[in-house]
């Protein structure tokens, strides 16, 4: 092979070859989430968070309502405290630091006024969208190589070990009396 198809051949490792199964699927999931995780350590010492402050931004986040929605979303610190495996009073010390930071607000339900929500401020998420946005771009770029069919079997692909991933973590949770 000339040096120009071995050049072109390390260019295109993926062009009509069979995806990696098994170990080499895993190993490349372990590698995403190591990068994912170190991005998130360096916004998090950027922004004077700790990583796990970071951890609660997005639960909080996922939990707000969606644009147009219905319902007043947010998070109870209790539930917070369940996605997250962190106990009452580690719940209480992240939301004091993000409250502090001006990240959240805590306030009570308005259907149920013993419940205390927990809401991302909108304005808050300047500076992850400033961290974050490189990271919006260069996915955007990969995506863009790929074929809507091909992004819909990894969007499936992803959700569902996502999901996999959850319910294992949430089953070997530690409950109490064990």
């Amino acid at each position: 092979m000339s040096e120009q198809g071995e050049q072109q051949e390390q260019q295109e490792p993926d062009q009509g070859r069979v995806p990696p199964g098994g170990p080499a699927l895993g190993r490349l999931l372990q590698d995403l989430a190591s990068e994912m995780h170190l991005l998130g350590h360096g916004f998090a010492g950027a922004s004077g968070l700790h990583t796990t402050d970071v951890q609660a931004l997005l639960a909080i986040m996922r939990a707000a309502p969606e644009p147009g929605g219905s319902g007043s979303g947010g998070i109870t610190p209790g539930r917070l405290g369940e996605e997250l495996g962190l106990s009452s009073g580690a719940v209480t010390a992240v939301l004091d630091r993000l409250e502090r930071a001006g990240h959240i607000r805590r306030g009570r339900d308005t259907a149920d006024r013993r419940l205390v929500l927990v809401h991302y401020l909108p304005g808050a998420g300047r500076m992850a969208a400033e961290w974050f946005a490189p990271v919006a771009r260069r996915t955007e770029t990969v995506r863009a190589e790929f074929t809507p069919a091909e992004i819909a079997a990894v969007a499936r692909f992803l959700g569902r070990i996502t999901g996999e991933l959850a319910d294992l973590r949430r089953e070997r949770r530690p409950t109490a009396g064990r």
